[in-house]
């Protein structure tokens, strides 16, 4: 029961946590969004042959943010719906509890490939991000991927019947 119960409190913490991004993406906007336009412009990286990958549409880095953002919500939610079912399923049998899991799984997938495929991938060596000083946001990027990840495989592994 410890360590479904660990389980239980780590998919909540890990969609808590991402839910707080989410808030703080919406409550504080135009701070992330920035950002966003920044990485998007690459307009803070030195000289270099990639920058027509740029996008210097306002209108463009607005869907981004929205996308971001929106995609943060239904991590956030899958994960936390998913806490709530693992806790319901939590006394009966493992494969009960197993089956349980892939909610959380889902929700938890979805937040780490934000991270991995929009932050490090297309944020960070598609736009450069990595060139661009104060707007590079891989290594906050890698602390979720990191977070995350070893939750997902926390949750994922086969819980057993105690003979």
């Amino acid at each position: 029961m410890t360590v479904r119960l660990a389980k239980i409190a780590i998919a909540f913490s890990a969609g808590f946590l991402i839910l707080l991004v989410a808030l703080g993406n919406v409550l504080d906007y135009a701070t992330n969004l920035d950002v966003v336009q920044h990485i998007l412009s690459m307009d803070m990286i030195p000289p270099s042959p990639l920058k027509w990958r740029s996008i210097t549409s306002p209108a463009v880095h607005q869907l981004f943010y929205l996308f971001i953002i929106a995609t943060e919500f239904v991590s956030a939610a899958l994960t936390l719906y998913g806490t709530w079912v693992l806790w319901q399923a939590r006394a009966g049998g493992a494969a009960a509890f197993n089956a349980a899991k892939s909610t959380a799984i889902a929700g938890l997938t979805v937040g780490f490939l934000l991270y991995l495929l929009g932050f490090m991938a297309v944020g960070g060596e598609w736009f450069q991000m990595w060139r661009a000083g104060v707007y590079n946001m891989q290594e906050p990027a890698f602390r979720f991927i990191g977070s995350v990840g070893i939750a997902m495989i926390f949750i994922a592994l086969a819980d057993v019947d105690l003979i």
